[in-house]
């Protein structure tokens, strides 16, 4: 395919390029300054997730402080609403907070 579409590959290489940007650099100025070159080589390619990084750059460049993300919380926050849209008609907090609980220590799916 990438042969067939010369956009689709370089869409292709710009994703690799960007992976490789958080997995190999070890200074925080190198990585800005790799970042900061890709997004220009990506600006055609990728408009609306550019303006997305545009607005979060001080956010995505704290990753390589102390290469942590918040991916943890964020996923608790998503396992949060899922368990409130389950539980539409909680009569009370009392009972979604025991079924958050549960959620945590006991699996659906383990026998």
């Amino acid at each position: 395919m990438l042969e067939v579409s010369p956009n689709l590959a370089k869409m292709h290489t710009l994703k690799e390029q960007f992976r490789q940007i958080f997995d190999t650099t070890k200074s925080w100025g190198d990585s800005i300054t790799q970042l900061l070159d890709w997004m220009y080589d990506a600006r055609s390619y990728f408009p609306k997730s550019l303006g997305t990084m545009v607005r979060w750059f001080g956010e995505i460049v704290g990753y390589f402080d102390g290469r942590t993300t918040s991916g943890v919380v964020e996923g608790i926050n998503n396992k949060l609403k899922l368990i409130k849209r389950l539980g539409y008609g909680f009569r009370n907090f009392s009972n979604f907070r025991l079924r958050s609980l549960l959620n945590w220590h006991f699996s659906i799916n383990s026998p």
